[in-house]
């Protein structure tokens, strides 16, 4: 592609943003043809497929490239074209990070940058084992994650360890576990997990009993409503001691193997883009993390 085509890098990016193409065509005020012909010009330019037309369309490898190529240059321009009052060209920037991460010390990163409205922040949220995937597509200028790999054209800054602690009510610890956490009890006493990538709760039963097999589970994904139902006593699960240190404190809840915890390394990722607002995001994130984790 000798020349790139940036009306095509549109329709590209808001058919995958969208998931349709008359939802892309809606959000750029232009007909659903209209929006076919750009992405089909730049297939031709590119000489090769871009996206795959399933319900939702999937963009191929060569099309995410140029969707994050994309995104980076709008994220670039829009400190060059910020004008007091202009709220049509706030600049829109999307990280990604856990759930917990969410649900703990990220809004105070966060609040200087939202409160003034002069930037639209994007989170979502995914598995801390699988956000940096959103960044290596260019589907997020950030994120927040456990993983240790490289991305090219990327900035990684150690935030500090997360750590979890194995907890339930003390009800539900007297009936699943009379005799301590160990392998013969998991494999009965129903666990909360978070969804089927959350392996925190897997990975705390073979390091602390030896056991490896399947158990009984729960699964829901909300981070405060986690929590809210290992309190009820609907099973036992791994919370961050930012969530649940009061509740130890008080009693509500008790370690089902005291002196054991999971720590887990959360690390900062973010592409090599200089503009005032991701300077300021990436500072304040960096700096309240470090606050809170150890």
């Amino acid at each position: 592609m000798s020349r790139i085509d940036y009306r095509g890098l549109a329709a590209l990016d808001a058919v995958i943003e969208f998931g349709s193409f008359d939802k892309a065509a809606a959000a750029m005020s232009i007909t659903q043809s209209a929006v076919s012909q750009r992405l089909r010009m730049l297939e031709n330019s590119a000489g090769e497929l871009l996206v795959v037309r399933s319900q939702p369309p999937v963009p191929t490898d060569a099309g995410q490239r140029l969707i994050a190529h994309y995104r980076q240059v709008r994220l670039l321009e829009s400190a060059l074209t910020l004008r007091p009052g202009e709220a049509d060209v706030r600049p829109e920037i999307a990280i990604a990070v856990n759930a917990d991460s969410a649900a703990t010390w990220l809004q105070e990163a966060v609040t200087p940058l939202m409160s003034r409205g002069d930037c639209m922040l994007h989170i979502r949220l995914d598995d801390q084992d699988h956000t940096l995937s959103m960044l290596r597509e260019g589907r997020v200028f950030g994120c927040v994650t456990s993983e240790t790999a490289q991305v090219p054209g990327t900035t990684a800054t150690p935030l500090g360890a997360m750590r979890y602690f194995c907890v339930a009510t003390p009800t539900f610890a007297a009936r699943w576990f009379p005799d301590g956490m160990t392998a013969q009890a998991v494999q009965h006493a129903p666990v909360m997990t978070f969804d089927r990538k959350d392996m925190l709760q897997s990975r705390f039963i073979a390091q602390h009993t030896g056991y490896s097999g399947r158990y009984p589970h729960h699964a829901l994904s909300s981070s405060d409503g986690y929590v809210r139902f290992v309190e009820a006593g609907f099973g036992y699960g791994m919370l961050p001691i930012q969530q649940c240190g009061q509740q130890l404190r008080e009693g509500n809840l008790i370690d089902l193997a005291p002196g054991k915890w999971l720590d887990v390394t959360l690390i900062w990722h973010m592409w090599d883009i200089q503009t005032p607002f991701t300077r300021a995001l990436s500072d304040n994130l960096i700096a309240t993390a470090r606050k809170y984790l150890l």
